[in-house]
């Protein structure tokens, strides 16, 4: 595989062509960014589940920017080709227009990001517009807002009736005004992400948003079944990786209980009794 740089003009012109869906996964640290960017894969995506994910918050709301410096920063020593989105965790966007531009112009320094993500609709945006005017790339989200979960009602669907559909549908056509160059639909009824898709001249990632979506998006946690706390519908798990951690861990504590490991295979080797003559360990 001889994999390029991703660019946006290249999604853009996946979006345009049609002929093959954007991939994209969540990851946060530097050896799976490793092995995303030896696939195919065009984006990875540096979110603030990291937050439940890998630091054991019971949701997004807790995480700091330096959480998400600290690890996009690690992503983006591995994620070499591949496009690097980072989030704009909860708080770093919502004071003033201000605030936002200044800590998007933090992460695309200090991350090597090549776009920010911003979560909301028609109320953010403005600060779309001013981020990129600030010539940042943004990728907007709509539909469930993990960050505002509380204020939707928990981790449930979104646009289930007329109303709040018309809501989503509003808010992507704001976030497209405002210059976003790509928008994540996530937990939105299929036919709805088709509509919003068919509508839009931006690539939509849907996670959970059915098949229609210009690309998908999955937690590499989730799709590798190392996180089990708890599986949305909207994930397959492609691999089971948890069972095969606690295999190797349980075989491990056992080998070295009994002192099969370490063998002589994994040791470095030495002349005892010369060691003990020159230590003044002779046994008489």
């Amino acid at each position: 595989m001889d994999k390029s740089k991703v660019t946006i003009p290249g999604l853009l012109k996946m979006k345009a062509e049609g002929r093959q869906k954007i991939r994209m996964v969540t990851a946060y640290d530097y050896p799976m960014a490793v092995l995303i960017d030896q696939t195919d894969i065009e984006m990875i995506f540096v979110g603030d589940s990291l937050g439940m994910v890998v630091l054991g918050h019971e949701g997004t709301v807790p995480v700091t920017m330096e959480d998400m410096i600290h690890h996009s920063r690690a992503v983006a020593r591995g994620a070499r080709k591949t496009f690097l989105v980072v989030d704009m965790p909860f708080g770093s966007y919502h004071l003033s227009i201000e605030q936002a531009v200044g800590n998007a112009v933090r992460l695309m320094k200090e991350c090597s990001a090549d776009c920010v993500k911003i979560e909301g609709g028609v109320d953010f945006a403005p600060t779309v517009r001013a981020i990129v005017k600030a010539g940042i790339p943004v990728m907007g989200h709509i539909g469930l807002t993990p960050q505002t979960a509380s204020a939707l009602g928990g981790f449930k669907v979104q646009g289930k009736n007329l109303e709040s559909a018309a809501q989503i549908y509003r808010d992507a056509l704001a976030l497209e005004e405002a210059g976003a160059f790509s928008i994540v639909m996530e937990a939105v009824p299929a036919p709805l992400a088709k509509i919003i898709t068919e509508k839009l001249r931006i690539p939509t990632i849907g996670i959970g948003a059915g098949v229609d979506c210009d690309g998908q998006v999955l937690v590499l946690y989730d799709l590798l079944g190392l996180f089990d706390r708890f599986v949305p519908k909207f994930v397959k798990r492609y691999a089971r990786l948890d069972q095969e951690v606690k295999n190797a861990l349980t075989t491990y504590a056992t080998e070295v209980a009994d002192g099969t490991f370490p063998g002589p295979e994994h040791s470095f080797s030495g002349k005892e009794d010369e060691l003990r003559r020159y230590l003044g360990l002779e046994q008489g």
